[in-house]
């Protein structure tokens, strides 16, 4: 909180000059005491260019009472660190040069802080001397807070087109180094963008503050389910938990990976297969765990491959970086089973 100066003789003579001060100037010193845009006069005849009028729009921005700002400094309000060259603008508005306003940073009685731009004009007699300075506020604390918010978000939004960027690289890189047919390389890049962008639409639609992980599965597998007829053979048990950005992004592209293996070679490649997802969350001082588990049964038997696609590396690799937690792909005879386990968090911007 600033430091009050003790009523003195400064500040008493200052009171003694309001009557005269509203007589002198009258209507404008009415304007200004009901105008909501906080204003001050200040003393030019005085070094520190004391206060000796101030509105009630001012004395509500500020926190303090009519008697414990008049014959106050004009700079006493000043927040420590304030920026040296509005303090030297505002010095050379009181010489009586034109300058463009500042913005300074206020401190309240409370302590708390507020940002305000200020112009300062004089105020001439008949023979043309500075006997006062006419300044007025404009508190600019939402604006800032909203520049603020604005760099945040631009900042995010360029994280966010950096690791997409990144994923996007990526598919096409490995789509390049594992086909060689122009057709097998389009298809290879166009569906795993498209699952990249299932992913994005569902995070849009929740403001990027996460998602749940039942509407994200539902996204992810929509093209491999009721699209092709193949709902009835999809069940998925667990709660809509949430996930994050990051989170949701991962999960999207490996249940891509994964149902598109299955529409290949797994429970997706005949009519009796099907797919089980199921996961369950527990508690820990780090967030929820989570235990997610794709099984597939019904399907052909299945085969060790021999070399690991995209797809495969995709899964083992990427998603447990992405994820910071295990994963293990196991293909069993009767159907894959792919284990994936990490600590979750509750949505959030963090990825």
């Amino acid at each position: 909180m600033p430091e009050i100066v003790p009523k003195s003789e400064g500040q008493q003579a200052a009171e003694a000059k309001v009557d005269s001060f509203r007589r002198d100037l009258g209507p404008f010193v009415v304007a200004a005491e009901t105008t909501r845009m906080a204003m001050v006069f200040t003393d030019a005849k005085e070094l520190a260019n004391p206060i000796i009028f101030a509105n009630n729009a001012f004395l509500d921005l500020t926190g303090y009472s009519r008697e414990e700002v008049l014959g106050q400094s004009f700079n006493f309000l000043m927040a420590r660190g304030t920026d040296p060259g509005s303090l030297a603008r505002i010095e050379t508005a009181f010489a009586g040069n034109a300058v463009d306003g500042s913005e300074i940073s206020y401190r309240r009685k409370d302590g708390s802080f507020f940002w305000s731009a200020i112009l300062i004009s004089p105020v001439r007699n008949e023979s043309d001397d500075i006997v006062q300075h006419f300044a007025s506020f404009v508190d600019l604390t939402d604006h800032k807070r909203e520049q603020a918010q604005f760099r945040m978000l631009i900042d995010e939004l360029n994280h966010r087109v950096k690791n997409t960027l990144a994923t996007v690289q990526s598919i096409v890189w490995q789509a390049l180094r594992n086909a060689s047919d122009p057709e097998v390389i389009r298809e290879s890049i166009e569906s795993r963008l498209f699952a990249l962008s299932r992913s994005h639409d569902l995070l849009t639609h929740e403001n990027w503050e996460g998602a749940g992980l039942r509407d994200l599965v539902k996204a992810a597998l929509e093209p491999f389910g009721v699209g092709n007829g193949r709902s009835e053979h999809i069940a998925i048990t667990g709660g809509n938990i949430r996930v994050s950005p990051k989170v949701a992004l991962a999960l999207g592209i490996a249940f891509h990976e994964l149902a598109t293996n299955a529409v290949k070679y797994g429970a997706f490649s005949n009519k009796a297969g099907s797919v089980l997802i199921s996961w369950t969350n527990e508690p820990t001082p780090k967030g929820s765990r989570l235990l997610l588990r794709w099984q597939e049964k019904n399907g052909p038997p299945v085969i060790y491959p021999l070399r690991k696609g995209f797809g495969s590396r995709v899964i083992e690799r990427g998603l447990a970086h992405e994820l910071e937690g295990t994963v293990d792909l196991d293909y069993r005879t009767e159907g894959v089973v792919c284990t994936v386990d990490f600590i979750a968090t509750n949505g959030g911007r963090n990825g």
